[in-house]
């Protein structure tokens, strides 16, 4: 058996605004788009959005590793994003994990690596 592609399937209420926060967020691929399935390509890992959920905050394990968390963050509420817990920025633990919820209740991290010390 060959594994020819790996996905992490998030559940929206609104499959559209779902598709579209992750493309735009992060700059993404629609690699395909309707209603019960859509599919969205980010730094090569397929990211599968389910029409018909219901909205409600969800922890989801996923995470992004972008190269700026302070741009990363201004980027999430721009495009309707919210932070769920305020980053940590001080000499003992450096500016590096944010967690987030897209505009569906998605919970995810973005981090960064931390600089080295």
């Amino acid at each position: 058996m060959k594994v020819e592609k790996v996905k992490y399937a998030l559940w929206a209420a609104d499959w559209e605004r779902c598709l579209h926060f992750y493309r735009d967020l992060f700059d993404g691929e629609v690699s395909f788009a309707s209603e019960p399935w859509s599919e969205v390509v980010i730094a090569g890992a397929t990211i599968g959005i389910h029409g018909g959920g219901e909205g409600k905050r969800t922890w989801t394990g996923l995470s992004f590793r972008v190269d700026d968390l302070h741009e990363g963050i201004v980027r999430l509420k721009e495009h309707g994003g919210a932070l769920t817990r305020e980053p940590t920025d001080t000499p003992e633990d450096p500016l590096h994990l944010a967690m987030c919820v897209d505009p569906d209740g998605n919970e995810f991290m973005m981090t960064c690596s931390r600089p080295a010390s």
